[in-house]
């Protein structure tokens, strides 16, 4: 079945790149909705904006959607991952602002919010996109990949000059609650070297070694240290996981990344969608369904970390 919450979850807080303070309330959604934002700040005729593949436009260091009128909302990356994560299927995202709140840099308050407020079925079978053939794109010695398999898999690769970055390597089949677990407490990071010039260009504004993992070389900055010792490419696959949920539906199939970010995964889409015999839509039976992410998931799946 499909899901949505069961009543309104609200989140506070300012962007990472662009510093503004808004105010975020996920609402319950009929079956078959889908996910849209909805700026509040604007006018009603222009504010809202379907989470799909097709409303991703370029844009550095985070996903961002827009609507034929111009209207915009960005990073919605960890928000979206929550979502696929939790099995939550239909919503609309009511923000007052360009940007959704950073919080932690994770998806973990999210997921939080979203238990705490309860997910319900609907009476509507889940569809999901189920890949039959071998997709992938290129750029430079980065690669996104899709390919058939009988649940969602992501393979992911990192690697970095930061000796406490390094090359990081991990696969999750993220059925049920595998990405509550795994990955959702893992926070988005960059390098001490970068944080000058970002902010010089307008970026990370809202930015503080509280929502973010920050490496100088050998050490990391942040005061805490990491959550896991593979915590940035647990968090590039948490990333994968809200891209690939513009989509529209769950994707039943291997991602495998390397070196990939968010342009990238939104290219891979763009090809997938572009081959029409590269996938198919289907109606997930129960058997279909309980393997799909998010099923099945509770508050005790949730990180120790997420508590601190």
């Amino acid at each position: 079945m499909q899901k949505t919450l069961a009543r309104d979850a609200i989140l506070i807080g300012p962007g990472l790149h662009s510093g503004v303070p808004a105010r975020l309330v996920v609402r319950p959604a009929p079956a078959d909705h889908g996910v849209v934002f909805l700026r509040t700040d604007v006018p009603a005729s222009v504010g809202r904006i379907s989470a799909t593949w097709d409303h991703v436009v370029p844009s550095r260091l985070c996903t961002l959607l827009a609507n034929p009128a111009g209207t915009t909302v960005s990073t919605i990356e960890h928000l979206m991952a929550a979502l696929a994560g939790c099995a939550i299927h239909n919503a609309l995202i009511e923000i007052d602002g360009p940007e959704v709140p950073i919080l932690d840099g994770s998806s973990a308050p999210f997921v939080e919010a979203f238990l705490a407020a309860g997910i319900v079925d609907l009476k509507a079978p889940v569809r999901a996109l189920k890949v039959l053939k071998p997709v992938e794109v290129r750029d430079g010695l980065a690669t996104a990949r899709l390919e058939p398999a009988d649940t969602l898999e992501i393979d992911f690769r990192i690697e970095f000059d930061e000796p406490a970055i390094g090359e990081q390597e991990l696969t999750l089949n993220l059925a049920n609650g595998t990405f509550v677990r795994e990955l959702s407490d893992s926070r988005t990071f960059c390098r001490w070297s970068d944080v000058e010039a970002m902010r010089a260009n307008g970026l990370a504004l809202g930015g503080t070694l509280e929502n973010a993992v920050v490496f100088d070389r050998d050490r990391v900055v942040t005061p805490g240290g990491l959550r896991r010792d593979n915590e940035p490419v647990r968090h590039k696959m948490l990333d994968a996981l809200g891209d690939l949920s513009l989509a529209g539906g769950p994707i039943i199939g291997r991602y495998v990344g390397d070196r990939a970010g968010h342009a990238l995964t939104n290219r891979l889409l763009r090809a997938l969608f572009a081959d029409a015999d590269a996938y198919v839509w289907i109606d997930c039976g129960d058997t279909t369904t309980c393997k799909l992410p998010g099923v099945g998931v509770v508050a005790a799946d949730l990180p120790v970390s997420c508590a601190a």
